[in-house]
């Protein structure tokens, strides 16, 4: 049987090259977005082309009830799924005194709540299986923190502690969990910053170059055909950055 795999926040970026990579393999796909739903209907069009099954859904996967809608769909269309790929999140860049309440809650829902909400369910489709895949796309502020993105970085390292606990959690039934500390990638969550800005950065990593939505793609997929002992680990793939 074809083995299905779910990605959050597939329209754009990182969760778009994502999707794209999975095209060129033999899997089914899942794919999310809050908004753009005319972009992942482009995508499943370029799916059903190459004969790649793909179902699609639209909503905040920060709100639970969602995030049952998309798997109990995936469940009926596929069967439930065999690889998760935790990618849904936004950023922002302020200082915590400018920031609200309500705004502290967003981002938590959308990185952090969203990617439990869909590794507790995930993991319940896997567990019947006793196989699967659990990748996160976390940040290296995660790891380290960054000053202006707080809650960014909070919501980061909490991944990085899940992944750890939950590969911990999972390991006995023969599924995976692992993360992905990503450094400067070239999408549009950077679009806030100046050229200048931008080439300040790039001089301070070592490999001399923004990385690409494709680079992490690549990256999935070698994560998720790699070997079964490979669990709980939060890699930093930042061109030497950190």
């Amino acid at each position: 049987m074809k083995q299905t795999i779910l990605i959050t926040g597939a329209s754009r970026g990182i969760g778009r090259a994502i999707a794209k990579r999975f095209m060129t393999t033999d899997y089914n796909l899942v794919l999310t977005c809050h908004k753009n739903i005319d972009l992942l209907e482009e995508l499943k069009q370029e799916a059903t082309q190459i004969g790649i099954e793909c179902l699609i859904f639209q909503g905040d996967i920060g709100n639970p009830e969602n995030v049952k809608t998309v798997f109990a769909q995936a469940t009926a269309a596929f069967g439930g799924i065999d690889i998760l790929v935790n990618n849904a999140g936004m950023s922002t860049v302020n200082l915590i005194n400018d920031m609200s309440f309500e705004d502290w809650n967003t981002i938590i829902q959308t990185n952090l709540s969203s990617a439990f909400y869909c590794s507790k369910l995930g993991a319940e489709s896997m567990l019947k299986k006793h196989a699967g895949k659990i990748i996160n796309i976390s940040s290296v502020w995660g790891v380290v923190g960054a000053s202006m993105e707080v809650a960014y970085s909070t919501t980061k390292g909490g991944i990085n502690a899940m992944t750890r606990a939950l590969a911990k959690e999972l390991a006995p039934s023969n599924i995976q969990v692992n993360a992905i500390a990503c450094g400067a990638i070239d999408t549009d969550m950077n679009s806030c910053f100046s050229e200048e800005d931008m080439q300040y950065l790039i001089d301070e990593i070592p490999a001399n170059r923004l990385g690409k939505p494709e680079d992490v793609a690549d990256f999935v997929y070698q994560l998720s055909t790699a070997n079964s002992y490979l669990t709980g680990q939060v890699i930093q793939f930042d061109g030497g950055w950190i």
